[in-house]
């Protein structure tokens, strides 16, 4: 697996919804067949909930857009948000998946981060998951995106069922802190690793 997605490994029993849960960090996608749920806190990251509606397989990925200066229709920013997007897909059709079943929600965006809001990364990287999302003929049955709000978002794939939490800015800091992080170690590096397209 390429450093720029990595598959989370935190899985924990979340007491209030009764099943296991999943928590995934910027970088980070996770995908199940299980019936449980996946969880994130995005600031200015958006993450894509995609499921197959017959099979109830599904996953969700946290990512953004380095800013990578966007020279060329099909910049390398470009790329690293592609290969986001179909890490999560080629995983979901592995195992069992049939594109044509697939659905989509999407959310985050928000213009968290300050001294951020000049490149308007939430912005870009809401724009870029609706695009992708168009190209690839896979239908958003829901989002929430942009905003100035953190957010929460817990996906339950075997349902399709979406709960966004929208977080006060005061407790954003630890999420403004992990993007930051994130976003720094994103200096586009070439995106590596061939994907087989199914």
């Amino acid at each position: 697996m390429h450093s720029n997605s990595q598959f989370a490994t935190n899985v924990y029993y979340d007491r209030t919804f009764d099943c296991d849960a999943a928590k995934i960090l910027p970088g980070e996608y996770y995908y199940t067949g299980k019936n449980m749920l996946i969880v994130t806190v995005l600031g200015s990251c958006v993450s894509a909930c995609i499921r197959d509606r017959v099979t109830g397989l599904g996953g969700m990925n946290h990512f953004m857009l380095p800013d990578g200066g966007d020279s060329g229709p099909v910049s390398a920013s470009m790329r690293y948000g592609s290969f986001a997007m179909e890490v999560l897909i080629n995983d979901l059709l592995k195992a069992g998946a049939r594109r044509e079943h697939l659905e989509a929600k999407v959310f985050g965006g928000g213009a968290v981060l300050r001294g951020f809001t000049a490149m308007n990364v939430g912005e870009r990287n809401a724009a870029f998951v609706m695009q992708f999302l168009k190209m690839e003929r896979i239908p958003v049955l829901a989002e929430d995106l942009n905003d100035i709000h953190p957010r929460k978002v817990y996906f339950f794939p075997k349902t399709g069922k979406v709960l966004v939490k929208k977080l006060m800015q005061t407790q954003n800091d630890t999420v403004a802190k992990r993007e930051l992080d994130y976003a720094r170690r994103l200096k586009v590096e070439p995106v590596g690793g061939a994907i087989d397209l199914f």
